[in-house]
């Protein structure tokens, strides 16, 4: 009798117990809000998107000996961050601040331990916490599939996978950490960057600037070799799929279905638009005529440049922002190619690295917080002191970037070699590091 008295006892301390624990069971379920949790998956897929789009539009522009090289480093990109966010990644950029100095998040989630299906109350108020961390992953993947346009046509696969493994470490996720993480010091220093106008943009437009100096020039630059694009509709393709995806990665950044992830929306189409139309009028005086991949390739510096700027300014500021950054990333790229002898093979600097900077920028300029109450005003509204943060901002993270990035390129370099051989470079990275060819049986000029 004692020992059945035993057992009903314990239960029913059980059922006391789990009853206490109902109420805040329900209070953190009630904290998610089902639409926020479906725009920001449904933002992750479009993100994640990006990444082949990127490929195709870098893949139209190589030489059709190359294209199968430049897709199969954006899509194994998605494999080697997906994992390596997961491991190490998110800690790094999200995770709490070691010692309270801005630098870099501890490994509290390494593995993406404690980071659950409830709310984080610091990042993610109305999502799981592993819906905010798989959009987080979505911005980790891209930033260095970004930087491989730099070097295209030239890098050994092998010294490939180890320079995006140590990049996304070393660079991306302490940049990330200090712009968005709690305790970040650029967060603390207040200035502003939405969705990656410094954190993805001008942290690959300069470690891109940082790997063609080291890499070189390719050696058909010099040889009178035909160097043009093998595919301009696979460039077009591309390029609106980027635009697609942009509203993931600018309005997803609301982390809510709500106002200001439509004012991101809204305001992200048109600086893609305004970029656009004002690459094609810049480029239509200059050459005579419009090019359809100067005009694409206009609607991404546009995107590039509003990033930052996405859910902080009106829809008037983001035509200027816009118009203004298709005029300077096409004088970028005439300066970069008529001027100097770098070997950007894909503008990425003049785009991104650029882009991303006057974006930053004139954030700092046009930033209003009648538009969201988190952000700051900006010079226009009165507070100049926002520009001088941005500029700190770029500064820091360019420097760092690129110091890192040419650090990592000298000691892949000494360990295993990073460019490929002379006669691998002429028959072209399809053949010669993947075995494969794009078009084996068709004549395609390049």
């Amino acid at each position: 009798m004692e020992l059945t008295s035993g057992i009903w006892k314990r239960v029913w301390w059980t059922i006391i117990g789990l009853a206490a624990l109902a109420p805040a069971v329900r209070a953190e379920e009630s904290a998610l809000n089902a639409g926020d949790t479906a725009w920001v998956l449904i933002s992750s897929a479009l993100v994640l998107m990006m990444t082949p789009a990127l490929g195709l539009f870098y893949g139209g522009m190589v030489r059709k000996k190359n294209v199968l090289a430049i897709l199969t480093q954006c899509f194994v990109i998605i494999a080697l961050i997906s994992i390596q966010w997961v491991l190490v990644g998110y800690t790094l950029s999200f995770g709490p601040d070691v010692g309270n100095l801005g630098i870099i998040g501890g490994l509290d989630w390494l593995g993406l331990k404690g980071v659950g299906m409830g709310a984080n109350p610091d990042y993610s108020p109305t999502i799981p916490a592993m819906a905010f961390m798989i959009f987080q992953a979505m911005f980790a993947i891209i930033t260095p599939a970004l930087i491989v346009g730099s070097f295209a046509d030239r890098m050994k696969f092998s010294s490939f996978i180890a320079f995006v493994l140590l990049w996304a470490t070393l660079v991306y996720d302490p940049v990330a950490h200090w712009v968005w993480g709690i305790g970040g010091w650029i967060r603390n220093l207040g200035a502003l960057d939405f969705a990656g106008g410094t954190v993805v943009h001008i942290s690959a437009g300069i470690s891109a600037l940082a790997a063609a100096l080291y890499i070189g020039r390719r050696y058909e630059m010099n040889s009178g070799s035909d160097m043009r694009p093998h595919d301009i509709t696979m460039v077009i393709l591309g390029a609106a799929l980027l635009w697609f995806g942009w509203f993931g990665f600018n309005a997803g950044s609301a982390l809510a279905a709500n106002g200001l992830a439509a004012q991101a929306f809204v305001v992200t189409n048109t600086a893609a638009a305004a970029a656009a139309l004002s690459w094609m009028a810049v480029s239509w005086l200059h050459n005579k005529k419009p090019g359809s991949m100067g005009i694409v390739t206009g609607a991404v510096c546009g995107l590039v440049a509003i990033t930052p700027a996405s859910g902080f300014v009106s829809p008037m500021a983001a035509i200027v922002i816009g118009g203004l950054a298709g005029v300077v990333c096409y004088l970028a790229v005439v300066v970069v190619k008529t001027m100097t002898r770098l070997d950007d093979a894909l503008d990425v600097l003049a785009c991104h690295g650029v882009g991303g900077i006057t974006g930053a920028l004139l954030t700092g300029v046009f930033a209003d917080k009648a538009i969201n109450s988190a952000g700051a005003d900006g010079l226009l509204a009165g507070n100049a002191s926002l520009v001088v943060s941005q500029l700190i901002a770029v500064v820091a993270t360019a420097a760092y970037a690129f110091v890192m990035t040419l650090l990592l390129l000298k000691a892949i370099d000494m360990l295993m070699g990073v460019r490929v051989r002379k006669e691998e470079e002429v028959i072209g990275l399809d053949l010669a590091q993947h075995g494969e060819e794009a078009y084996p049986d068709m004549e395609i000029p390049g």
